[in-house]
């Protein structure tokens, strides 16, 4: 079944150790400079965002039909039937189609490094096939972010809303938004009062993709023909660097 993670603005209190756990998760270096960011970044995978009286979670949404994968040329991102969107660096090319492309505007590129990569949060992948809960959620101190399996985590979104009508915004967010995602939010108020964005079609993007491509379909094989060749040529002019021991 389908793992997610949901989050309750409305138990959040700001601490950030979720931020903190992500970074010691992923190696990444963590003080009060980096806690300060207020956006995500390739040395910041999951942020914590004030608006006003009210805490919001920027993470990877982990969309069930991702359009980073979509359109990925060399399918160094893909969706997992665990449900986190996983990114094998040893497979990209750099083209950052995916940062383009993500209508969450999440992937980040190490534009200083020497060996780029792109950088998202994987749900903690690895974590949850042993059975662990994510990072984040296991550093929470006042439950605000869970995860488990998708549609229970669904249920109790619901459920709290039914119970605390008062307390809550009456909707889920990531239950439609893009075709769904695996990252859902409650809050005290509408949506976009904590940063998310809410004008975002229902269908999953990569559908509406296609449908557009398909009165085009001689683009799209030429398209394809001339991003492998690039990646080809590349390759190849490394490779023969390498060789006569330029690099």
């Amino acid at each position: 079944m389908p793992k997610a993670i949901l989050y309750d603005s409305t138990l959040c209190i700001g601490c950030k150790a979720c931020e903190a756990a992500c970074a010691e998760r992923w190696h990444l270096p963590y003080d009060d400079k980096v806690a300060a960011e207020p956006r995500l970044s390739a040395h910041k995978l999951t942020a914590i965002q004030t608006f006003g009286d009210h805490f919001s979670r920027r993470l990877c949404m982990h969309c069930a039909e991702p359009t980073c994968a979509s359109v990925c040329p060399v399918g160094a991102l893909h969706k997992t039937s665990l449900g986190p969107v996983v990114y094998d660096a040893s497979k990209c090319m750099g083209c950052r189609y995916c940062m383009v492309a993500c209508p969450f505007q999440v992937p980040a590129y190490e534009w200083h490094s020497r060996l780029p990569k792109v950088r998202k949060c994987d749900m903690c992948y690895d974590r949850q096939l042993a059975g662990k809960p994510t990072a984040c959620a296991e550093a929470c101190p006042v439950g605000a972010t869970t995860c488990g399996d998708r549609d229970a985590l669904i249920a109790e979104a619901k459920r709290r809303i039914a119970e605390k009508p008062a307390s809550y915004y009456p909707r889920v967010y990531g239950l439609t938004e893009v075709g769904g995602t695996s990252v859902l939010y409650v809050s005290a108020v509408p949506f976009d009062q904590i940063g998310l964005r809410t004008t975002l079609p229902q269908q999953p993007l990569p559908a509406l993709t296609w449908r557009a491509l398909e009165a085009v379909p001689s683009v799209v094989s030429v398209g394809s023909v001339l991003l492998g060749g690039i990646w080809w040529i590349t390759n190849r002019r490394d490779e023969v660097a390498r060789k006569e021991g330029r690099r």
